[in-house]
C-alpha cells in the first residue's frame, strides 16, 4: 500500500514539476495591452498549466504550480520589482485556477469546466482589484512613484485620475481579457493534453 502511495506521489510531483516548468516558459511570452493598460502591465497565458493542473489533479496542485513558476521566474530570470510582480501573478493565478478547479471537481463535465473558468475569471478580477489597490501597487510605488503609475494609466485612459480609477478602467478589462484568453486556450487544448496529467 505504501509503495502504491509512494508511486502515486512521485507521479503527481513529476506532473506538477512539468506543468510548473511549462508555466515558467510561458511567462516569457508576454505582450502589453496598451489600449487598456500601461505598458508595464503585460498579458501572458502562464496560468494555463495551473488551470490544467487544477482540473486534473485538484486545486492544491494549481497553487503549487503558480508558486513554483514565480519562484523559478525570480530565481532564473530575476525581478525588476523586488518580487512585487511575481506576488501579484501568484495571487491572481491561484485565485482563478483554484476557483475553476473547485467548481470542476464538483461538476466534472464540459459545462462544469466552462462555468468554473467563467466564475474563476470574475473572482480573479475582483481579487485583482483589491490586491492591486491595497497591496501590489502600493508596494510597486517603491520602484515607480504613484503619481507616475497613475499618469501612465491616464495616458491610456483620460478617466484615470486616481489609483481606484486605474483599477476600474485599466485593471478590470485587463484581467477579464486575461481570464478569457487563458480559458479559451485551455478549452482548445485540454482534451488533447489532459490524459498526460491524469491517473
Amino acid at each position: 500500500m505504501n509503495k502504491v502511495n509512494s508511486k502515486s506521489n512521485v507521479k503527481v510531483m513529476s506532473r506538477v514539476g512539468m506543468l510548473s516548468a511549462i508555466a515558467f516558459v510561458l511567462m516569457f511570452f508576454e505582450v502589453p495591452l496598451t489600449f487598456i493598460a500601461p505598458s508595464f502591465i503585460k498579458l501572458d497565458i502562464s496560468d494555463l498549466p495551473a488551470l490544467v493542473g487544477s482540473f486534473t489533479m485538484g486545486p492544491v496542485a494549481a497553487i503549487v504550480i503558480s508558486a513554483l513558476k514565480n519562484i523559478l521566474h525570480m530565481t532564473l530570470k530575476g525581478t525588476s520589482t523586488g518580487g512585487v510582480g511575481e506576488l501579484s501573478n501568484f495571487i491572481i493565478a491561484s485565485v482563478m485556477t483554484v476557483t475553476a478547479g473547485v467548481i470542476y471537481q464538483r461538476h466534472k463535465s464540459f459545462k462544469g469546466a466552462i462555468v468554473g473558468m467563467l466564475v474563476g475569471t470574475v473572482v480573479m478580477t475582483v481579487v485583482a482589484i483589491l490586491s492591486n489597490y491595497y497591496v501590489v501597487f502600493p508596494l510597486y510605488a517603491n520602484f515607480m512613484p504613484m503619481e507616475a503609475i497613475i499618469g501612465a494609466g491616464a495616458a491610456v485612459n483620460p478617466k484615470v485620475d486616481s489609483l481606484w480609477a486605474m483599477m476600474i478602467y485599466c485593471m478590470v478589462p485587463f484581467n477579464l481579457i486575461k481570464g478569457f484568453a487563458v480559458s479559451a486556450v485551455t478549452m482548445l487544448i485540454y482534451k488533447k493534453i489532459s490524459p498526460i496529467f491524469k491517473g
